[in-house]
C-alpha cells in the first residue's frame, strides 16, 4: 500500500541513516528509501541487510536509491531511479516482478511518457531544497499539479516540503509527500513523521 508519508534518509543529518529509517517506519512512513552516495556498494548493501527486515517489522517498505545492483542482490522493496541513471525499463525486466519501481521525474514531458512497469513517480523538486544541491528548478505546486495530471501513474511530491504543506500537496492529486529534511533533521524523527501523517488525514 502507497501511504502519504514517504521519508529519505540524509546522510549528513546528525542521526545515523540507520535510526532515521527505524524511527520513520515507526512514525508511519510508508516508504523509507535509504539514499547515500558517498559510500561504496558493499557498505550500502550491508546497511539494507540490516534494515529490511527491522523495517519489514514495522511494517513499512525499504526502498533503495539509484544502485541497481545492490537492490538486485539485496532485494529490498524497491528500487528509486532518476532520469540519469538508465533506461527504466530495461531496468525494470532486471528486478524482480515483485520489487517496486519509482523513477524522478521533473517536466511534464517527462511525465507523460513515464515507462511500463514503473509503479510511481517522484515529482519535484517543489522548492529548492539543500539536500540535493543540483536539482532541476522548482516547479511549485502548479508545476507540480500539472505533472501529477499528466502522469499515469501515482505521484509523490518531493523537494522542500514541509509541516504545513499537506493540504496543497493533497489539491494537486499526488498521493502523497516525500520528505528528508523536515524528519531527519527533527529533534524527534518519529514524532515528526507521525505529525505529517496525521496532517495529511486531516487535509
Amino acid at each position: 500500500m502507497m501511504g502519504p508519508v514517504y521519508v529519505v534518509t540524509d546522510p549528513d543529518a546528525p542521526l545515523g541513516v540507520v535510526e532515521q529509517a527505524l524511527a520513520a517506519a515507526r512514525g508511519g512512513a510508508a516508504f523509507v528509501q535509504l539514499r547515500d552516495k558517498t559510500i561504496s556498494d558493499a557498505a550500502f548493501a550491508a546497511l539494507v541487510a540490516e534494515l529490511l527486515p527491522r523495517i519489514e517489522v514495522l511494517g513499512a517498505r525499504l526502498i533503495v536509491n539509484d544502485r541497481v545492483e545492490v537492490a538486485h542482490a539485496t532485494r529490498p522493496h524497491g528500487l528509486h531511479i532518476g532520469q540519469g541513471d538508465g533506461d527504466p525499463a530495461d531496468i525494470r525486466r532486471r528486478l524482480p516482478p515483485d520489487m517496486i519501481l519509482g523513477l524522478s521525474v521533473e517536466t511534464v514531458e517527462h511525465a507523460r511518457h513515464v515507462p511500463a512497469g514503473v509503479d510511481y513517480i517522484g515529482a519535484g523538486p517543489v522548492r529548492a531544497t539543500p539536500t540535493k544541491p543540483d536539482h532541476a528548478a522548482p516547479i511549485g505546486f502548479e508545476g507540480l499539479a500539472r505533472i501529477v495530471e499528466a502522469s499515469a501513474v501515482p505521484a509523490y511530491a518531493i523537494g522542500g516540503l514541509k509541516p504545513g504543506d499537506a493540504a496543497a500537496v493533497r489539491a494537486t492529486g499526488a498521493i502523497g509527500m516525500a520528505v528528508v529534511t523536515a524528519v531527519t533533521r527533527a529533534a524527534d524523527p518519529q514524532a515528526a513523521t507521525r505529525a505529517l501523517f496525521d496532517e495529511w488525514r486531516a487535509a
